[in-house]
Parts: structure tokens; C-alpha cells; sequence
């Protein structure tokens, strides 16, 4: 019975120590979320603006024939930008991330396109090579606080790779959107070849009247490589939020759970030390009529 009651001492031990860590990490994540949170509105203005800019050039441009906006006639291969994270603990986000990217794999294979996968994040990076799978570029490090320039950097190389000869045709990327603290959407958008749209006009009044200086083709070799990273950093920024409310969660539910272990091991822990006292209970009293018995006897 001493032996139950030393082992039941250690898990608790090592229960209650656990559960000051995933608290730890909860904590972290909390206050980590509030400074993403800001980062992403920080960055609104500027990702309006320059759609902005680029729809008025397309809007005003009587022919769109920019490499970046022109779609192939059959497509054979496509980039895919896979944003995970660097670190573990955070719940099923990586594999909602990796499992529809699996999906939008098998859609461009029954297309008769060839995915290449751009992997951001070492979680990512680790279940690919795991897998033997070659990657096309990949990037690790800064998934929980990404900053401008490394969106450059990815944007950058995703689109050298679009505009080479035998390079990718179409650019997908899988990233997760956040939405709230409870919620958050894996999203699957196509960045390249864009797509444009001609709207009508806006119901304030006509659409304004544009003169390029220099030419329409000049200005979107300007806007479009910057509307690109805007594209990328926002997905990054976008994950990084989702990464750390998804840690919150996973490390909450963890701290209930070892909470909640802490007690029903203390519930077995008394009822062990009851049943040990209530053993010695009986053996004294048993001990005290074998005595009284055994002097009865004398007598």
C-alpha cells in the first residue's frame, strides 16, 4: 500500500510540473496573439492601397499583357507556398494546413499539373522530407513573427520561378487565416497567374481617369511585384496569428487536462491512505482482542 501511495506522489508531481508549463506557454501565447493581432491591422493600409493601385492600372489599361497576369493555355506545373509553423505544441494546425494542401495537390494532378511545394516553417519542411519529397524552396525560422523582408524574399523567388522559361505556371498558396481567437480557416488562393476583373462602376460615382507616366506596362512591373509580397506577407502574418491562438488553445486544454488528472490521482492517493489507515485500524484493534482473549484465557 506504501508503494501505491509513493507512486501516486511522483505523477502528481510530475502532472502538476507539467501543467505549469503548458500554463506557461498559454500565457505566452496570449500575450504573443495581441501584438500579431496588430501587426495584421498595421498592415491593412498598405495592402489596400497598392490593390488599389493595381486595379486602377488594369481598370485604365486597354490590354493586360503583363507575364504576371496572363494565364497559360494548359498549365503543366504549378508553386505551391505551404505557410506551417516552426515550432510544435499548437494542435492540429499543421496538419489542417498540410492535409489541404494535400488536397489542392491532387486537384492540380487530376488537372495534369505538377505541384512543386514551397514550404514555409520547419514542421512543414520535417514532413516533407520525411516523405522524400523534393521541395522547391523552403524557408524557416521567423513563421510566429515574420516581417516585410522576408516576404520579399519568398515572393521574390516564387516569382523568378514563374517568369523563368520552364519554371511554374500558376502559384497556389495554403495558409491559415485568423479569424478569431476560437477561429481559424486554412485558406487555398491562387496569387499567379492574377486574375483580373472587370467591375462596373462603383456605386459613389465612375471609376477616375488615369495617365500613366511612365507606360501602363512600366508602372505594373512596379506594382505588381509589391502587390505579390503583400499577397505573401499577409498570408504570413495571417498564420502567424492563427499559429499562436492555436498554441493558446492546445496549451489550455492541456493545463485542463492535467488539471483534471491532478485530481482523480488525489481522489486515488485518499482513498489509498483510507484504506491503509483503516488496515491498521484493524490490525490494532484485531491485535487488542487477541491480547484480551489470550488473558481472559489465563484467568
Amino acid at each position: 500500500m506504501g508503494a501505491q501511495l509513493r507512486q501516486l506522489r511522483r505523477r502528481i508531481r510530475s502532472v502538476r510540473s507539467t501543467a505549469k508549463i503548458t500554463r506557461a506557454q498559454e500565457l505566452i501565447a496570449s500575450s504573443r496573439i495581441v501584438k500579431a493581432q496588430q501587426r495584421m491591422q498595421a498592415a491593412v493600409p498598405y495592402e489596400r492601397e497598392i490593390t488599389h493601385a493595381v486595379s486602377a492600372v488594369l481598370s485604365n489599361t486597354a490590354t493586360v499583357d503583363h507575364p504576371l497576369t496572363v494565364a497559360k493555355e494548359q498549365p503543366a506545373t504549378a508553386g505551391v507556398l505551404i505557410v506551417t509553423s516552426d515550432r510544435g505544441f499548437a494542435g492540429g494546425y499543421n496538419a489542417n494546413v498540410l492535409r489541404e494542401a494535400e488536397a489542392l495537390k491532387a486537384h492540380l494532378v487530376s488537372r495534369g499539373i505538377t505541384a512543386k511545394p514551397y514550404v514555409v516553417g520547419r514542421k512543414g519542411i520535417t514532413w516533407h522530407r520525411f516523405r522524400g519529397r523534393e521541395l522547391f524552396g523552403e524557408w524557416d525560422g521567423f513563421s510566429d513573427n515574420p516581417s516585410y523582408a522576408q516576404a520579399k524574399d519568398i515572393a521574390g523567388a516564387l516569382i523568378e520561378a514563374f517568369k523563368e522559361d520552364n519554371g511554374i505556371d500558376e502559384i497556389h498558396v495554403v495558409y491559415t487565416e485568423f479569424v478569431s481567437m476560437l477561429t481559424q480557416n486554412v485558406i487555398v488562393k491562387r496569387i499567379l497567374p492574377l486574375e483580373v476583373e472587370e467591375s462596373e462602376a462603383p456605386p459613389d460615382g465612375p471609376m477616375p481617369y488615369y495617365e500613366f507616366e511612365p507606360a501602363a506596362g512600366e508602372v505594373l512591373d512596379q506594382l505588381l511585384p509589391r502587390y505579390i509580397e503583400s499577397r505573401v506577407f499577409n498570408a504570413l502574418l495571417q498564420s502567424a496569428a492563427s499559429e499562436h491562438a492555436a498554441r493558446r488553445r492546445a496549451m489550455k486544454s492541456a493545463t485542463d487536462n492535467a488539471n483534471e488528472l491532478i485530481g482523480v490521482f488525489t481522489r486515488q492517493m485518499n482513498q489509498a491512505r483510507q484504506a491503509e489507515i483503516t488496515q491498521e485500524i484493524s490490525e490494532i484493534v484485531g491485535g487488542a482482542n487477541a491480547l484480551a482473549d489470550a488473558a481472559a484465557g489465563k484467568e
